[in-house]
């Protein structure tokens, strides 16, 4: 029963609450209806009896009735009445009947009186004609009505939740609507839609502050850069260890900031991007490191969106594998729109498949071998793929396999684009 809708519940309820109620109806009505047709059958064979007696007690003191010994014998006009020496049961069969004595003479004659009860079957019989007829009818109209009204009620229910499940992070000003009524159901709507105003205020502090700390950090850590490299001279090794660190501290500013623009739902460009030619490029630019990297590259494989985004989203990827392969990564793209970063490395555990693409976060073994890892990159490259209309995630039965697969370029998609644009001004 709760894996039910609510809509099919209360009808269930409903139905069967009127089905019994209108059964124990039924019952009481048929009950009450023979008890007082029956009363009224037996006055009527009482009053019968009462009127053959007291015909017969007038004949009698009129002196016009010839008593013999055992039998006497009345005028008797009336069917439903018998006068006889002794009564008949089975003359009172189908019949609600009456019995009396008279005296006659030295003995007594019996009086049997009795009224038909067909007239009690027949209404009994339109009764449970009527009620196997009018019962069913009537329970399919409360059920049809119960269904009517109760998805009339719950259908802002329905629209709100569809809105509300369509709200992510990235579009936080909308809201969900609310019913021009003054139930509980529109409390809930504007109940959400406080909700969602207090959300997107914390939300919208939480973007401007990372982006106002990555860009207030970035201004020192170049002039900390340029008085380093000036210091080179006098201090070689100090300044190039504080040189990297502040790089390492640069490049976390810059991951931040990606990260605040993308939260923001900045929109990317709408460029014609070749995947197979940014792989290449990403990859050379990586040659020479402590592994070697092949290419598998289709060619023709566009995409549209922006080319300095989907270049970091491999530059991550390839940085990724690199760290962690034993001696080869291969890259390769794949029509429509696939980019897969393959490395030789222990693989990413089943457990971990998902949490590698949490913001900050590095399996202990990455701690290990990497300390200079910040834990952002798999989390922009996954950002990117979406921000791309695509997915990215963990292939492979080992698990060192990374997948990004994008929307494919296609004719005809900036025609699509106009008129999306198009209908949502329209709209509002």
């Amino acid at each position: 029963m709760r894996r039910l809708s609510v809509r099919l519940r209360a009808t269930l309820v409903a139905t069967v609450t009127v089905a019994l109620a209108l059964g124990v109806s039924a019952a009481v009505l048929a009950w009450t209806l023979r008890s007082s047709l029956e009363e009224s059958v037996g006055e009527e064979a009482a009053r019968r009896l009462a009127a053959a007696t007291h015909s017969i007690a007038v004949a009698t003191d009129d002196g016009r009735l010839t008593v013999m010994h055992d039998i006497g014998r009345v005028p008797n006009p009336d069917p439903d009445v018998r006068i006889s020496p002794s009564p008949d049961p089975s003359w009172g069969e189908g019949y609600a009947t009456a019995t009396g004595k008279v005296p006659v003479g030295a003995g007594t004659l019996t009086v049997q009186a009795r009224a038909s009860l067909r007239p009690v079957q027949d209404a009994l019989a339109a009764l449970r004609s009527l009620l196997l007829v009018g019962v069913p009818v009537l329970l399919l109209l409360v059920a049809v009505l119960t269904w009517t009204l109760v998805g009339r009620t719950l259908a802002p229910v329905s629209a709100i939740r569809a809105k509300f499940a369509s709200i992510t992070a990235n579009d936080l000003h909308e809201r969900v609507p609310v019913p021009a009524t003054r139930d509980e159901v529109a409390h809930l709507a504007r109940t959400m839609n406080a909700t969602l105003d207090r959300l997107e205020r914390a939300v919208e502090r939480h973007k401007r502050f990372v982006a106002d700390a990555a860009h207030e950090l970035r201004s020192p850590l170049a002039t900390l850069r340029t008085r380093l490299e000036l210091g080179l001279r006098a201090s070689p090794r100090l300044a190039t260890e504080a040189l990297a660190d502040v790089e390492r501290i640069q490049r976390l500013a810059e991951d931040l900031l990606l990260l605040a623009r993308l939260d923001a739902g900045e929109p990317p460009a709408n460029d014609e991007v070749d995947l197979g030619q940014v792989a290449t490029e990403e990859a050379l630019r990586r040659t020479g490191g402590r592994a070697r990297i092949e290419l598998d590259v289709a060619g023709d494989v566009v995409v549209r969106g922006s080319r300095t985004h989907l270049a970091r989203m491999i530059g991550n990827l390839l940085d990724n594998a690199v760290r962690h392969a034993e001696s080869t990564v291969t890259v390769r793209v794949a029509p429509p729109a696939r980019v897969e970063v393959i490395d030789d490395g222990p693989g990413i555990p089943p457990e971990h498949r998902e949490s590698v693409f949490d913001r900050f976060t590095r399996l202990d073994e990455a701690r290990a071998r990497d300390a200079g890892g910040s834990g952002l990159g798999l989390a922009i490259a996954r950002d990117i793929a979406r921000h791309h209309g695509g997915t990215l995630v963990v292939a492979g039965e080992r698990g060192s396999c990374l997948r990004a697969d994008l929307r494919p370029y296609r004719d005809g998609d900036e025609e699509e684009e106009k008129e999306e644009k198009n209908e949502a001004r329209a709209d509002r």
